[in-house]
C-alpha cells in the first residue's frame, strides 16, 4: 500500500521521466541485462562444486531434458537442460569443462558490470535531464507569478526548492526506474531460481519478504515527517544567508554581526539535527533488511545443512545447497535496493509537494484568449472605478482619471497611500479588484502582457542592476544589443560622460546589484535602461528620492530630458520635481482627494499645500511680498 501510494504521488517525475522515452529504455534494458547476467554469474558456478565435490565417475547422470508443455516449464527446462549437457561434459573431460565454465562466469561477470555501467551511463543523462527541465519549469513559474507571491516567500526558500528540492527528484529518478524496472524483477528471477533449486528452501526463506514490508513502511512513514522538516529548515537556513548577505553594510554599521552570527549559528544548527535524522532514518531500513536477512539465511543454513548432514540427498545436494545460499544471499541486495529507492521516494515526496505548492499557484496575472498585440498608444489611459486589495483592506479604492497622450500626471501623498501600487495596476504587475483601467479605450486585460509592457518604461526608487556590463543593463532584454541606441540613451539619461570615464567603457562590468556604481549613477544607468526600449509611457516611481542633491540634480535633467514627448506618470515626496507635471493628484489612504495644477493645489489650501509648507514649496514669493 505505501508502495502505490508513493508510485501515485509520483506521477509526475514519473511523467518528466520518460519524456526521454528512448534514454529511459535503454536505462531499463541495461537494467534488466544487468539483472539476468548477476544471476547467471552465479547459477554457471554449479558445475565447479560438482567438480570439487565429487568425482567424474561419482557424478550421477541427469535424465535427458523434456520440451516444456508450457511457459511455466521453461525454467525447469533450461535448469535440465544445462545440468544433462554439463554433466555429460565433466564426463568427458572434466577439466576442459572446468575452464568452459570459468570463461562463461568470467564472461557473465564482464557482461554484467558492462551492463551496469550502461545503466549508469544513460541514468546520469537522464537524471540530470529530469532535473533540468524540472528547474526551468520551476524558474519559469517564479518569473511569472504575481509580484503578491514574490512578497509573501522567502526568497531563501524559493532558492531551496529550486536546489535541494529539485536535487531530491534528480535522486528520485534514479530511485524510481530501479524500484519498478530493476529490483522487483531481480527478486522475481531470484525467487524463481531458488523454487527451481529447492521449493522447501524457498518457501522457508519467504518469511523475510512481510517482515521487510512492515518494517520499511513504518521507517519510511516517519521519515517522510523527518525529510519535510529538514526542507523547510533548509529554506529558513537559504533565506537567513541571502539576508545577510544583502544586509552586510547594515550589519557591520550596527556593529550586529555577533548577534547575526549567533541568529545564524541557532538556525543552522536546528538543520544540522534535522538532516542529521533525516539520514539516519534513511540508513536504517537497509541495515534492519541486511540483519533480517543474515538471520533468515543462518537459520536456512541450518536448516539445509540438516537436510545434508542426515543423508537426504535426494532431497538436496551440497553444491545445489552452496548455490542456493549464494543466489538468496543475493536476492537481498534488490530487497534492500527496494528498501533504500522507497526511503528516497519518500524524501522526494516531500520535495516534489514543495515544488507542486509553487507550481500549481494560479498566475493570476495571464493573457486572456485572443489577446489583442496593440501596436502602440494613441490617445488615453483611463482608469474607471478602480479598486485593489493585497487582503482584505482596500489599498486603492474608487480611482477614476484619465490621463492624455504627452501628459504628465503626478502622484503625491503620505506613505502607504497607495501611489506606488498605482503604478503596478498600469503593466499588469496585479489587477485591480474592481473597476477596469483601459488604453485608448481597450482593457488592459485583454491585451496581450508581452505587447503592453514593451510600451512601457519604468524608472524605481530602487535601481536595481544586474551583474553584467553597462551595456548589457541598458538593452536588457535585448539579445543583440545595438550600440548606437546604448549611446543615444546614455546621452538622454545624462549618464555618457560618466560612463566614458569608466575603464572599459559601456563593457564596464557593474557588479553584483550595480554596487560599483554610485547612487546616482545607478539611477541615470536605470533611465537609460528606460530610454532604450523608446517606450511610449514612462512610470518613475520616486526616481530621486533616495539621492544627494548633486545626483538628484543631473538624474532629475535625464528624467526632465526623457519625459518630453512622452505620458508620464510620476510618483514623488519631494515635490520640487513635479511642479511643472500637467496635472497633479493628492492621494490619501488609497482615494484620491485632489487633483489639480501646482498653483490650483496652492490656492486650495488642502493637503498639497500642507505638503508644500512642509517642504518649503510656494513661500518664496510669500516672503517677497513681505
Amino acid at each position: 500500500m505505501y508502495l502505490c501510494a508513493s508510485l501515485k504521488d509520483l506521477k509526475k517525475i514519473i511523467s518528466y521521466t520518460f519524456v526521454y522515452k528512448g534514454i529511459a529504455l535503454l536505462v531499463v534494458a541495461c537494467n534488466l541485462l544487468f539483472v539476468i547476467f548477476n544471476l547467471l554469474s552465479l547459477v554457471l558456478f554449479i558445475p565447479v562444486l560438482q567438480l570439487i565435490f565429487r568425482s567424474p565417475n561419482a557424478l550421477r547422470m541427469p535424465k535427458h531434458p523434456q520440451n516444456p508443455d508450457s511457459i511455466l516449464d521453461f525454467g525447469r527446462f533450461l535448469k535440465e537442460f544445462y545440468e544433462f549437457h554439463m554433466a555429460s561434459m565433466v564426463k568427458q573431460d572434466p577439466e576442459f569443462t572446468l575452464l568452459v565454465v570459468c570463461l562463461s562466469v568470467f564472461t557473465a561477470f564482464f557482461l554484467k558490470n558492462l551492463f551496469r555501467y550502461g545503466a549508469v551511463w544513460f541514468q546520469s543523462q537522464l537524471r540530470m535531464a529530469v532535473v533540468r527541465d524540472v528547474r526551468n519549469e520551476l524558474f519559469y513559474k517564479v518569473l511569472i507569478l504575481p509580484l503578491s507571491f514574490h512578497s509573501n516567500e522567502r526568497r531563501g526558500d524559493i532558492m531551496a526548492r529550486m536546489n535541494s528540492d529539485v536535487g531530491e527528484i534528480e535522486v528520485a529518478v534514479v530511485s524510481m526506474l530501479e524500484l519498478i524496472f530493476r529490483e522487483p524483477i531481480a527478486v522475481i528471477i531470484n525467487v524463481v531460481t531458488l523454487i527451481l533449486l529447492s521449493p522447501e528452501l524457498t518457501l522457508f526463506s519467504l518469511f523475510l519478504l512481510p517482515v521487510s514490508a512492515f518494517v520499511i513502511s513504518k521507517i519510511n512513514k516517519s521519515l517522510k515527517r523527518t525529510a519535510k522538516q529538514g526542507q523547510e529548515q533548509t529554506g529558513l537556513l537559504y533565506a537567513s544567508i541571502d539576508e545577510a548577505l544583502n544586509g552586510v553594510r547594515i550589519i557591520k554599521a550596527f556593529g550586529a554581526i555577533h548577534f547575526i552570527k549567533t541568529r545564524f549559528e541557532h538556525v543552522n544548527l536546528l538543520h544540522q539535527r534535522l538532516i542529521t535524522k533525516t539520514f539516519r532514518k534513511k540508513d536504517l531500513a537497509p541495515l534492519i533488511n541486511e540483519t533480517l536477512g543474515a538471520l533468515i539465511m543462518l537459520l536456512l543454513v541450518f536448516f539445509g545443512g540438516r537436510l545434508i548432514l542426515n543423508h537426504q540427498s535426494g532431497v538436496l545436494s551440497g553444491e545445489v545447497f552452496l548455490t542456493f545460499i549464494i543466489v538468496f544471499s543475493q536476492m537481498l541486495r534488490p530487497i534492500q535496493g527496494i528498501s533504500s529507492s522507497l526511503a528516497n521516494l519518500a524524501k522526494a515526496r516531500v520535495s516534489l509537494g514543495r515544488i507542486q505548492e509553487i507550481l500549481i499557484q494560479d498566475e493570476v496575472i495571464k493573457n486572456a484568449p485572443n489577446a489583442i498585440k496593440l501596436s502602440a498608444f494613441e490617445d488615453t489611459i483611463a482608469f474607471n472605478g478602480v479598486s485593489f486589495s493585497y487582503t482584505s483592506d482596500l489599498v486603492l479604492e474608487d480611482i477614476s482619471f484619465e490621463i492624455k497622450k504627452g501628459q504628465t500626471i503626478a502622484v503625491v501623498g503620505e506613505s502607504g497611500s497607495g501611489k506606488s501600487t498605482l503604478l503596478d495596476l498600469i503593466p499588469r504587475f496585479h489587477d485591480p479588484s474592481a473597476g477596469n483601467i483601459t488604453i485608448d479605450g481597450i482593457d488592459l486585460r485583454a491585451i496581450d502582457i508581452q505587447h503592453l509592457r514593451q510600451m512601457i518604461g519604468i524608472v524605481a526608487q530602487d535601481s536595481l542592476l544586474f551583474n553584467a556590463t553597462i551595456l548589457e543593463n541598458i538593452a536588457f532584454g535585448d539579445e543583440a544589443p545595438d550600440m548606437n541606441r546604448a549611446i543615444a540613451a546614455a546621452k538622454n539619461a545624462n549618464a555618457l560622460e560618466f560612463i566614458t570615464m569608466l575603464d572599459g567603457g559601456f563593457e564596464y562590468n557593474v557588479g553584483d546589484r550595480g554596487n560599483k556604481l554610485s547612487g546616482g549613477q545607478k539611477q541615470r544607468i536605470s533611465i537609460a535602461r528606460a530610454m532604450y526600449k523608446n517606450p511610449e509611457i514612462l512610470l518613475l516611481d520616486e526616481a530621486t528620492s533616495a539621492l544627494d542633491t548633486e545626483s538628484e540634480r543631473q538624474v532629475q535633467l535625464a528624467l526632465d530630458s526623457i519625459m518630453k514627448g512622452k505620458t508620464s506618470i510620476v510618483v514623488a515626496h519631494r515635490l520640487s520635481t513635479i511642479i511643472n507635471a500637467d496635472v497633479i493628484m493628492v492621494f490619501k489612504k488609497g482615494r484620491i482627494v485632489e487633483t489639480g495644477s501646482h498653483q490650483q493645489l496652492l490656492q486650495k489650501q488642502g493637503e498639497y499645500a500642507k505638503f508644500c509648507l512642509l517642504q518649503g514649496i510656494g513661500l518664496e514669493k510669500e516672503q517677497k511680498k513681505a
